[in-house]
């Protein structure tokens, strides 16, 4: 009877106490990457197809006075962008993505879509037309660019005009540290150089957990189609 009462005090072993402390971990762990990989992916293509929407409805109201052209030849318009708000379209045919782009690179921009460096060129401007996007989580927009090849099509639509940039430096082909500033300016690491063509930046972080790499390429405008009013 006494050894029967000492083994019933006895309770959870250590060793136990720490499978189950290691296996809650795990769980809640394990539910975090989930929600990070898949939950926020969901939503903020959710949120994206909303920004599209929204800015596909204010394109069909008539167009300002300031972006009206008499000369059916000269080089398109594009307004000034609002901060922090989708102004324009992006569409990887390689991959048959389109996301908004979002005027900022801030986290919260970045969460909504593709994120336009503020500083950088216009679409179809001469210049560097800079972009970033996420490669995992958050709708992760940028997963697939390292498959980008040379000669592919990125295209930018705006409320004038759709412009067409190919690949000419493919992003799988050049890694640099997040804090490389070169690769954004108007000519590209030529920082006092003018620019006389119109380029187009893609950044994304290149790992898919956190480093301070980025795969980062570069494509030249090869088309330019004004929308009629």
């Amino acid at each position: 009877m006494a050894t029967r009462v000492i083994r019933e005090k006895r309770g959870m072993s250590p060793f136990l106490m720490l499978l189950v402390v290691l296996l809650v971990a795990a769980a809640v762990v394990g539910g975090y990457l989930g929600w990070q990989v898949w939950g926020t992916t969901a939503f903020a293509r959710d949120r994206a197809v909303e920004e599209m929407t929204r800015l596909r409805t204010s394109w069909d109201a008539p167009l300002p006075d300031e972006l009206r052209q008499e000369d059916p030849a000269a080089p398109p318009v594009v307004a000034d962008p609002t901060p922090h708000e989708a102004n324009w379209l992006l569409r990887i045919p390689a991959f048959g993505a389109e996301w908004p782009i979002i005027a900022g690179v801030d986290a919260a921009d970045l969460d909504r879509g593709v994120g336009w460096y503020p500083g950088s060129a216009l679409p179809g401007q001469l210049g560097n037309f800079a972009l970033a996007g996420n490669c995992v989580t958050e709708g992760e927009p940028f997963r697939r660019l390292l498959e980008l090849r040379q000669g592919d099509e990125v295209v930018v639509e705006t409320r004038t005009a759709t412009f067409t940039y190919e690949i000419v430096s493919a992003p799988a082909e050049l890694t640099v540290q997040a804090d490389d500033g070169w690769v954004l300016d108007p000519v590209p690491g030529q920082s006092d150089v003018v620019p006389h063509q119109a380029l187009i930046t893609l950044t994304t972080c290149e790992d898919l957990f956190p480093t301070t790499d980025r795969a980062v390429g570069f494509g030249t405008l090869s088309d330019t189609e004004k929308k009629t009013s």
